[in-house]
């Protein structure tokens, strides 16, 4: 696994730019050293980031397999069918939604919020569970019946959401995605973040056109 700072780096870039104090120019050579600094800094950034070890590649468990395109794009990353029924999945971390404090760093890391969505061919509406996704467990938030263009939903009490989770586990929503989801996570992180020094970099260096 990625070490804490280099997750927290990951999360936020811009951040690791404003380390170092800009010196004193003259009006003159202000631009030119400034872009020479951002340029040197995103650089050292860049190889920094690039040499960082992946974590270990992990299968989805059967018989849920990668949406493709799922690591360049945004939406579903696992898909699945369950008798006539399609089930896909989208994760974020819990730390986007909800910034941690510094404290709670490395347990939001370990906090997933999983969107599970479960259509039926011929039906305008899907279910949607939106799950909290651990280590060790996966807990539901909230769960609602809509259309394709619709965003709502509704909390149930502890025991409806008790009595749901059968539903779920049946279509293979457990802790074992933790895993596979976290370690997608840190590779498209990661990639979003090459990506992310590459096109600053372009975009400092461009020539304007005469």
């Amino acid at each position: 696994m990625w070490k804490r700072a280099a997750a927290k780096s990951i999360l936020q870039p811009w951040r690791m730019l404003a380390s170092r104090p800009m010196a004193s120019k003259s009006k003159a050579n202000l631009p030119t050293a400034v872009n020479s600094m951002i340029l040197r800094s995103l650089k050292e950034h860049y190889v920094e980031v690039s040499k960082m070890t992946p974590p270990p590649k992990v299968n989805p468990p059967s018989p849920f397999t990668v949406v493709k395109g799922s690591l360049e794009n945004y939406g579903p990353v696992l898909t699945r069918t369950y008798g006539n029924e399609e089930i896909n999945l989208s994760v974020m971390r819990l730390t986007n939604i909800i910034p941690a404090g510094e404290d709670d760093e490395e347990d939001g890391m370990n906090q997933l919020f999983l969107h599970v969505d479960v259509s039926k061919p011929g039906q305008s509406k899907s279910l949607l569970f939106l799950c909290g996704l651990y280590p060790d467990a996966v807990g539901i938030h909230s769960i609602s019946m809509r259309a394709k263009s619709e965003d709502s939903g509704f909390d149930f009490d502890d025991k409806m959401k008790d009595a749901i989770h059968g539903y779920i586990e049946e279509r293979g929503i457990t802790e074992s995605l933790f895993p596979f989801l976290q370690a997608w996570l840190y590779v498209k992180d990661h990639r979003k973040l090459m990506g992310w020094f590459r096109s600053v970099g372009s975009y400092i260096t461009e020539k304007k056109e005469a």
